[in-house]
């Protein structure tokens, strides 16, 4: 008899061990726990943009023509003065007629404006004519020698494809207005040049940009535009180039939005202050982080664990009763991802994280 009682309480023991191990493990099992760590918060924009030239130069002709000779290529450094290519001017036999009658009836008024000034001062000395008819005379005269001039270079740029105009030298050989690369040449050999005039814009031959002077462009959402500041840092992260981060200044807001995709956005500008040694080609597609606000050294949480309701914060932790309740916390900067705790928990305090709700089907 009693070894069956010493047998049966032996069972009793064991199996109440058992029930409270297995309590407490699924007790573990049931509660997915996550500390609070020391960390920096971060809150960024992020701005959807590329790479682009600080400013782009288009050259165009000072004479009419076709395209000649191309002296330069697309991708190739030149310098200021350089020669980029030659338009070969191709008048009409009519405008070419016409110059040359334009010089001719101008020699014509010149030699009769000179007569008539001869006899004027022989008129004027004889006391014959006032000092001011004669001085008329010698205006007309003078107008008479600048449109002959006038018609001499328009027949010489005509003929020659080149001139010297008001002091400056005009010609067909377009030569590069910067030190700078060849981004784009927009003409071919053959091809019929319109020249840049008070009437009429000119055809684009070529672009130039000095790619030393890269700046980042983009767009920002309206919710965020208004915390941006001029001299803010940013990130600049390059799709074609993942492994560099380049770095730079926000030094333009646009005080204007406009509708980009059904959405609103603002264009800003950031200049590149840290080229981290990347070869950069303008037209490279990016994103930039621009730095609002940062926290180091903080105690965080995944936002994910925090519910917001009613302006308050609140975790879920286990009482005694291995219930879960919600316990209020105070939060501060978030980066969207992760926030800061600035109080109710601390650094090392831990938080349970719900497992996902079953999905009921019916």
């Amino acid at each position: 008899m009693k070894k069956l009682v010493v047998i049966v309480l032996v069972v009793v023991v064991a199996g109440g061990i058992f029930y409270l191990r297995a309590k407490s493990g699924d007790s573990q099992e049931r509660f997915k726990r996550v500390a609070v760590e020391q960390g920096t918060i971060v809150e960024k924009a992020l701005a959807i943009g590329k790479i682009d030239p600080d400013y782009e130069i288009v050259v165009k002709s000072q004479v009419s023509g076709i395209v000649d000779i191309i002296h330069k290529e697309v991708g190739e450094v030149v310098g200021k003065g350089e020669p980029l290519l030659v338009v070969k001017p191709e008048p009409t036999p009519l405008e070419l007629a016409k110059v040359r009658r334009d010089l001719e009836m101008a020699q014509l008024n010149r030699d009769k404006a000179l007569r008539d000034l001869e006899r004027a001062r022989e008129l004027r000395d004889g006391d014959l004519m006032s000092q001011q008819d004669f001085e008329n005379l010698e205006k007309t005269y003078q107008e008479t020698e600048l449109r002959e001039k006038q018609a001499r270079e328009r027949l010489e740029l005509t003929e020659k494809g080149r001139s010297r105009i008001g002091g400056r030298q005009v010609e067909t050989l377009i030569r590069s207005p910067i030190d700078g690369m060849i981004l784009e040449r927009l003409v071919n050999r053959g091809d019929p040049v319109v020249p840049l005039t008070s009437y009429q814009p000119g055809t684009e031959l070529m672009k130039l940009a000095d790619m030393n002077n890269l700046i980042f462009t983009g767009t920002v959402d309206e919710i965020d535009v208004g915390k941006l500041r001029e001299g803010m840092t940013a990130a600049i992260h390059i799709g074609a180039l993942p492994s560099d981060i380049l770095f730079g200044e926000l030094y333009f807001i646009s005080p204007k939005s406009r509708d980009k995709d059904n959405a609103i956005v603002f264009d800003i500008k950031i200049r590149i202050t840290d080229q981290a040694g990347v070869a950069l080609r303008a037209g490279y597609s990016a994103n930039a982080d621009i730095v609002i606000r940062s926290k180091e050294d903080v105690p965080t949480l995944p936002e994910r664990l925090v519910t917001f309701r009613n302006d308050s914060s609140f975790v879920k932790i286990p009482d005694e009763a291995d219930s879960l309740i919600d316990h209020p916390i105070e939060v501060g900067l978030s980066d969207g991802l992760t926030l800061e705790v600035t109080g109710g928990l601390a650094v090392g305090d831990s938080v349970v994280e719900e497992p996902p709700k079953d999905v009921d089907e019916n």
